[in-house]
């Protein structure tokens, strides 16, 4: 059946795996809108405390610095099982069958190198942090209220390495709907019209209501 994110899913093994680790995306999107929310939260009472005692919040902008990787990375695997990320819909969409499984296989392998390399690179940022001998296991920290950096730092290569597994499943796909020449491949994002686009989000506020 196809979702409003216009995934296809079945029984097959691939499928499955596509459902697990989407799971787990939704758990780490659900973790970045936490953060979003309780940065609001915290604005409020920054922005109060400034007002009304004049006493902002301590450590306000530390704060900021440590939610910044919870906002900017736990959510990237979620909007890429979705499609959501930008990209060439114009010139993709012009493709059919297995010309467009394989360039959309050829630009996912390319994201993929990409990624693995920023998962090794980020890694190494948090290794440079991270000390078992250093007071709360920390190098370095915020200037401020000196909260540690290394957990900020570790979210980097988490969130990198679950995209990565999006990337190797959906390079799966691509590779099965080549090879098949199929023409709605499973447990990748397929190309929507602006009308179909309209129609799911239609169908998603109707599901909401009902």
């Amino acid at each position: 059946m196809a979702g409003s994110a216009a995934v296809l899913e079945d029984g097959s093994g691939l499928s499955r795996l596509d459902r697990g680790l989407f799971r787990i995306e939704r758990v780490l999107g659900l973790i970045s809108g936490i953060a979003v929310f309780m940065l609001m939260v915290l604005a409020v009472i920054s922005v109060s405390g400034r007002n009304l005692f004049n006493q902002p919040l301590p450590g306000y902008v530390d704060w900021i610095e440590q939610a910044m990787p919870l906002i900017a990375f736990m959510g990237i695997s979620y909007t890429q099982r979705d499609g959501g990320h930008i990209r060439m819909d114009i010139l993709v969409g012009t493709l059919k069958g297995r010309a467009l499984w394989a360039a959309e296989f050829l630009t996912t392998l390319v994201a993929l190198v990409l990624m693995v390399l920023l998962v090794w690179g980020s890694w190494a940022h948090f290794q440079r942090s991270f000390d078992w001998a250093a007071p709360l296991w920390s190098r370095d920290s915020s200037i401020d209220i000196a909260l540690p950096l290394w957990p900020a730092k570790l979210l980097a290569p988490v969130a990198f390495s679950v995209l990565c597994l999006r990337f190797v499943l959906q390079l799966w796909g691509y590779a099965r709907a080549f090879v098949l020449d199929l023409v709605e491949p499973i447990a990748v994002p397929l190309v929507q019209s602006a009308a179909e686009q309209a129609a799911s989000e239609a169908e998603m506020v109707s599901g909401a209501d009902d």
